[in-house]
């Protein structure tokens, strides 16, 4: 099946309750579907999606221009013995979009902080909510309690940039963009009922990664599950999260809204396969589907795909 990358970029209006993840943007789009279309239709783009045939794939947000730092040992960047020069290179997480195809050691030497790539530095804040007790008409202890969540505040209309693999013979570039649309309006993620993670589509075009010299590995934009399927463990490099999923809309507030919880490498992994590189838009696997992910909804899968750049893995003494 064609699948083609599309680069869509967000103008953000209020503060994010939830980080913008790609496996949860992927939850949050398949339910946009079933509310526009229909259940029947969404469980037709879903056919194949465990068996390696995404009808979309959607990346993190990143900063527009920019994308996640790889998840490499030090070794690979240029070596420092100040303290203070190592711990100010943790906090420039982000390379630049348009140079991906040079050197690795060119790229992490341009790599940006927060302030740089946004603009302004996002603040991490805690909002404070109460819950009111009916009978009393006031706060008080247990379910009661005053309690407090974070969020994060972004400048007015912060640009943000999406990765999408689409499946051409399933989803237009025109669907999406009203599926993206259509999240944007009801609010992305954790507290969207009260304001929080609205945002527009500014625009949505087709993209490609320029491919470096020496090209080995695949550098991924969204947390996937790449276990068995052909990468040289040895070489390559990643951090585990563990996502803890729960479901969105209606089934928020079923009975049994968690899902079993997956393993999976972390945005930004450096994946080398060990039968040779071959150019492609993603990698990883769908997940669940049968009842494996979730008791609630037999047919719930979770997004273990994600949209990859190429890079130049090069050799380390």
């Amino acid at each position: 099946m064609p699948h083609a990358l599309h680069r869509a970029t967000l103008a953000l209006h209020t503060p994010l309750g939830t980080p913008l993840a790609g496996d949860t943007l992927f939850g949050q789009i398949c339910w946009a579907l079933r509310e526009a279309a229909g259940e029947a239709e969404l469980s037709h783009r879903l056919d194949g999606y465990t068996q390696g045939h995404p009808w979309l794939v959607v990346s993190d947000g990143f900063p527009a221009g920019y994308l996640p730092r790889p998840t490499l040992p030090q070794h690979f960047a240029a070596p420092t013995d100040d303290p203070k020069q190592r711990k100010a290179a943790k906090r420039q997480r982000w390379l630049a979009a348009a140079r991906s195809g040079e050197a690795l050691a060119a790229q992490i030497a341009g790599a940006v902080d927060d302030a740089t790539a946004y603009g302004k530095a996002p603040q991490h804040g805690m909002q404070a909510h109460n819950t009111l007790n009916r009978l009393t008409g006031s706060t008080g202890e247990g379910a009661f309690a005053p309690y407090s969540v974070p969020q994060t505040c972004h400048a007015a209309g912060q640009h943000i940039d999406l990765y999408l693999v689409l499946d051409s013979e399933r989803v237009a570039a025109a669907e999406a963009a009203s599926l993206l649309a259509a999240v944007g309006s009801s609010g992305f993620g954790r507290d969207a009922s009260t304001g929080l993670g609205k945002f527009t589509l500014e625009n949505i075009e087709p993209t490609a990664f320029a491919m470096p010299a020496g090209v080995n590995a695949w550098w991924t934009l969204a947390p996937c599950a790449p276990q068995g399927l052909g990468f040289d463990g040895r070489k390559s490099y990643w951090r585990v999260l563990t996502r803890f999923g729960r479901h969105g809309n209606a089934l928020a507030i079923a009975g049994q809204p968690f899902k079993t919880p997956v393993l999976l490498a972390a945005s930004g992994a450096v994946l080398v396969p060990a039968s040779g590189f071959a150019a492609r838009a993603f990698i990883g696997q769908g997940l669940g589907g049968a009842g494996r992910l979730s008791k609630a909804e037999a047919a719930t899968v979770q997004q273990g795909y994600s949209p990859v750049a190429p890079l130049a893995l090069e050799a380390t003494p």
